[in-house]
């Protein structure tokens, strides 16, 4: 909505990337589907100690419960203690990812945070979780990987295995998320 009325989006997936600094710390890039049309988000994290004896865990845009099992793996699977701080996520731009391929771009976001270390400022994070620390396959990843190319992304860290290609992007096909998260450090 403009002052002369609607207004065309030519490309969502820019609009809702326009402010974001990129190698910002806590912060992470998922390509979520809106119906067939895929979607480029940054998803926001902040670790911080806690002053409370139940330490806050707050969303915004993702499921409480989702992110309270990513917290789960986090500590258990890759050894991240997060018990005793507060954690905040948010999707930027209001926007709902609702489905599980935002997984890994969450738990990498608060990673990040918690240890205050950027991830890779032209990487897009496909993927669910799962308990046991393996990073699950999703649907669509060919057109996701396209939209990500088109923005300027050049790396992808998603489910093993991938049969594909995209041309621009870098595949970084992976099983667990500890491993993921040693690829998707700022190098």
């Amino acid at each position: 909505m403009c002052q002369k009325g609607l207004a065309e989006v030519l490309n969502p997936s820019k609009l809702f990337l326009a402010e974001r600094t990129a190698g910002a710390i806590g912060s992470s890039i998922v390509a979520t589907m809106e119906g067939t049309r895929p979607l480029l988000v940054e998803i926001q994290a902040l670790v911080c100690p806690s002053a409370l004896a139940s330490p806050r865990r707050s969303t915004n845009g993702i499921e409480y419960n989702r992110i309270v099992q990513i917290l789960a793996v986090l500590e258990k699977r890759v050894g991240i203690s997060l018990a005793k701080n507060d954690v905040y996520i948010n999707v930027v731009g209001g926007l709902k990812v609702e489905e599980p391929a935002g997984d890994l771009a969450c738990a990498l976001a608060i990673a990040s945070s918690a240890r205050e270390l950027p991830l890779h400022p032209t990487t897009v994070f496909l993927g669910e979780i799962g308990l046991s620390g393996e990073i699950r396959g999703i649907n669509a990843v060919e057109a996701r990987l396209k939209e990500a190319s088109k923005l300027g992304f050049t790396r992808a860290i998603l489910p093993s295995p991938v049969d594909l290609a995209v041309e621009g992007i870098s595949l970084f096909p992976t099983e667990r998320l500890i491993d993921a998260l040693q690829k998707s450090l700022e190098t």
